[in-house]
């Protein structure tokens, strides 16, 4: 067994700040100016946003706190209800939770660093594009390989880059030259904007970008004293990621005119070009890409820790938990890195992020649930941290989530069942793992 090391609080932040601030920040803008063009409505869209992601970390905390393995949903719904929900749920984040995400940033820090080089693979964008995609990933691969503590360094550092980035990006947009002239206070047809179908389910945009928040909880098992330190990661990067997107939502409203944030993908590239110039767009864009490693690097120390933990508990898994002599999981790091290379040349990458966000949802209520169903079951069990604002924060979390849920299943019905689909096959590899491991212990008792 190799020695445990250690992650430290700052390098649990920037986890969950890194995993956090990616591609969704950057994208979301466009469609809702699109759905609601006043400044008001969609400051307002992120700061619920950021309530609905802080009501899930305290609750979470307390799970993780009380309960303090690695593994995130797969070792706590296992806990909780039933092993074969957690393995469900860490079949589901294993498979296509992270490496999904991970390549869809790849492909935004390819197209980030092109812009900030200008640079094209033999006149080829795409080609150019995939180069560079797959580089990263292998770079966030080999970083890993080195050490838990150099994962934890290469991880702080790129984060505390990210967000100097987006704070001095969002500075500067409050001294643009020539700035909108709009408030930031409500005014009339607000209230009428904010009831329209467009401006929920642009809720949805938000939540995707606030998504990540929960992840200290994968790295539990290798944190300092994580009864206290996981509380203070997730709560933490929470509040400091809340923060920076309304701050940096407000400076693109304050310096761009929304006629030009209206319908684009790439709102961090047309911002900094308004406020900074064509060369200050390009040094912003190098700055997003490198923003984006971290990004990659959190989804693939998380995801991994995952993988690890069910190949410490399933022999028919039982590779995933091989590690290194520093205590890396290798295999699990290089099979999330290898799904993630193939999503990565799939073209339907952002197709099959749609078929898991039901399935992945459905996972947070259970686990958000699991903090009422645990206090009702084991009353006497020791709790680091209790739930701030219980039942509020968890009634609030949960009522909102079964909406997404509502809408999921109304207007995304194909990939819905898709998810569930998969989820189907997690119990089916469950029973077939469970029978394995049963005659195992028969064959050796």
């Amino acid at each position: 067994m190799p020695p445990r090391q250690h992650v430290s609080l700052s390098a649990a932040v920037a986890i969950v700040v890194g995993t956090m601030i990616g591609t969704g920040v950057y994208g979301s803008l466009g469609f809702q100016v699109a759905a609601a063009p006043s400044a008001f409505p969609i400051l307002l869209l992120w700061m619920l946003g950021g309530l609905l992601a802080l009501c899930g970390a305290v609750n979470y905390a307390e799970l993780t706190a009380a309960l303090p393995r690695s593994g995130g949903e797969y070792h706590l719904l296992g806990r909780v209800y039933h092993p074969a929900l957690g393995f469900m749920s860490g079949w589901i984040s294993m498979t296509v939770g992270f490496p999904a995400p991970m390549a869809v940033s790849a492909v935004f820090f390819a197209n980030y660093a092109s812009s900030a080089t200008g640079w094209i693979w033999r006149g080829n964008a795409e080609a150019t594009v995939a180069l560079l995609s797959v580089a990263v990933l292998g770079g966030m691969t080999l970083l890993h390989f080195i050490s838990v503590r150099a994962s934890g360094r290469a991880q702080t550092f790129l984060t505390v880059l990210k967000v100097v980035m987006v704070a001095g990006l969002a500075g500067s947009g409050f001294l643009a030259a020539n700035p909108e002239n709009l408030s930031f206070w409500p005014k009339t047809g607000d209230g009428a904007l904010m009831l329209r179908p467009d401006y929920a389910i642009s809720l949805i945009f938000v939540l995707y970008a606030y998504s990540g928040w929960n992840a200290a909880c994968y790295i539990a098992g290798e944190l300092k004293d994580p009864g206290r330190t996981a509380p203070r990661a997730l709560i933490i990067g929470t509040l400091v990621v809340t923060v920076l997107y309304v701050a940096l939502n407000a400076a693109f409203l304050h310096s761009t005119p929304m006629a030009e944030l209206s319908g684009e993908a790439d709102i961090g590239f047309v911002a900094a070009r308004r406020i900074l110039g064509e060369n200050g767009a390009r040094l912003v864009a190098g700055l997003i890409a490198a923003g984006l490693m971290s990004s990659i690097s959190g989804l693939l120390w998380a995801g991994s820790r995952v993988a690890q933990t069910m190949g410490r508990d399933h022999g028919l898994l039982a590779p995933l938990s091989l590690t290194t002599r520093r205590g890396v999981p290798w295999v699990a790091v290089l099979l999330q890195s290898g799904l993630a290379l193939v999503f990565l040349m799939s073209t339907s990458v952002s197709r099959i992020l749609a078929c898991t966000e039901f399935s992945l949802q459905l996972v947070l209520v259970l686990t958000v649930w699991g903090v009422v169903h645990l206090r009702r079951r084991e009353p006497a069990l020791p709790r680091p941290y209790r739930a701030w604002g219980y039942p509020w924060t968890t009634g609030l979390f949960l009522g909102l989530m079964a909406f997404i849920l509502a809408y999921l299943l109304e207007n995304r019905h194909r990939e819905s069942l898709w998810g569930l689909g998969n989820a189907l096959l997690a119990l089916a590899v469950y029973a077939g793992a469970s029978k394995l491991t049963d005659r195992c212990k028969k064959s050796n008792p």
